[in-house]
């Protein structure tokens, strides 16, 4: 809602009905010594444009750093196209997944990402994960395992590569399913994994 300020009969009226002669009568209880006597370092107002202006103008002397955040939270590009199909109206408001009939857009894009990716990836299976990795790895060996109902085994390669907070929640969540999370070593010359 846009800000639409008051005239000065709204001022005056609501004056009258607190019993105030002026707007500075409201900050009575402030000591006159704690009050700032003028307001000279504060700019004057612009307007939009103009503030556009000083805006970009201080951007473009920001600078890129490198990022060295690990753990989920590194530098990555995220492509126009993610923007524009997120924002539409079918996916941004489609939230409450336990109203079906709210949810049909998000229904619906997990089962066309699920289908992609499974495409993509040549698997049998594909997740639409959780929010964050450690949560979405959780999930992904909960969904190995149920979707392997040939063999029925409940075992778990685990790299020693994957972050030690994601193998953590791993194990919160698969300790008490009986689900064995088997540790593998990497080559520290190339960093591959051996499953053999």
């Amino acid at each position: 809602m846009p800000f639409i300020p008051h005239t000065e009969n709204d001022t005056r009226t609501m004056l009258d009905t607190i019993g105030a002669d002026t707007i500075e009568d409201l900050f009575d209880e402030i000591p006159v010594e704690l009050r700032a006597q003028s307001l000279s370092e504060v700019p004057a107002g612009r307007n939009e444009m103009a503030v556009s202006r000083l805006m970009r103008a201080r951007a473009a002397q920001d600078t890129q750093a490198l990022s060295f955040l690990g753990a989920g939270a590194y530098e990555h590009h995220i492509p126009a196209a993610v923007w524009e199909l997120t924002t539409r109206g079918e996916f941004y408001t489609a939230y409450t997944p336990y109203q079906a009939e709210a949810s049909q857009g998000t229904l619906q894009l997990l089962y066309e990402f699920q289908t992609m990716m499974a495409e993509l990836t040549a698997m049998d299976v594909a997740n639409a994960s959780l929010y964050d990795g450690a949560s979405a790895l959780a999930e992904a060996v909960l969904m190995a395992v149920r979707a392997n109902r040939k063999s029925k085994s409940k075992r778990i390669l685990m790299p020693t590569t994957v972050h030690p907070i994601y193998r953590s929640v791993v194990n919160t969540i698969v300790q008490h399913q009986g689900i064995q999370l088997a540790l593998v070593d990497y080559d520290t010359q190339g960093g591959h994994i051996d499953p053999a």
